[in-house]
């Protein structure tokens, strides 16, 4: 199972995770989030401190001249959109880079998927809220039993340093990735890496050497 942390803002965090053996770094791209990368970390210090893990770039509704600029000058690996995108613009910028579409999940279920299939690599499956993210709450992972499609998902929304062990318990056959942010933090976008290493460790049941 790979592993995905979100909302990083420093360069110190960004190698960190590198050494530790996370699978993804995400980048969040949306001005109205606390963990805004935009204007703390620029496109040179990415690219070189982030050479060795993949790149994500999270957007919420931006257009696609804006999300292609990004994607080059921080030269992200995927690029996950968080937000109302239509399937055509999915697929438009899938030419270009892989995305990542993310869906909401309440108490009912998930959004509808299926328009998304054929135009994006992976879905990413959240708590659902009216800010696009960031509840800091898990929503009930029983809900996605019925997910029968062959695309791979991210599962997000709350996971914390204790969910390791339910995780690889839990592990849903087209769980391709963990990912987490606010519960690994000492302040938004200031990574605690003591409990980052730790849940890499416990999750992987090894450490990167």
């Amino acid at each position: 199972m790979k592993i995905k942390v979100c909302g990083i803002t420093r360069p110190e965090d960004l190698e960190a995770l590198v050494e530790l053996g996370a699978d993804y770094a995400g980048f969040i791209f949306y001005g109205k989030s606390p963990r805004f990368a935009g204007n703390k970390l620029d496109g040179r210090t990415v690219r070189e401190k982030g050479k060795n893990i993949s790149k994500v770039g999270v957007f919420v509704n931006a257009d696609a001249r804006q999300i292609m600029q990004t994607v080059k000058d921080y030269a992200l690996d995927l690029i996950q959109l968080h937000g109302e995108e239509s399937a055509a613009l999915c697929g438009q910028l899938r030419e270009t880079v892989p995305v990542m579409k993310v869906f909401h999940v309440h108490e009912k279920g998930y959004e509808q998927v299926s328009p998304y299939l054929g135009a994006s690599d992976y879905f990413l499956f959240d708590t659902a809220s009216a800010d696009y993210g960031g509840t800091g709450r898990q929503f009930n992972w029983e809900l996605l039993k019925d997910y029968g499609f062959d695309q791979p998902f991210f599962l997000s929304g709350g996971i914390g340093p204790a969910d390791a062990d339910t995780l690889r318990q839990w592990a849903h056959e087209k769980l391709f990735a963990v990912d987490v942010n606010s519960r690994f933090e000492t302040s938004p976008g200031v990574k605690d890496l003591e409990k980052v290493a730790a849940f890499i460790k416990q999750l992987k049941g090894k450490t990167k050497k």
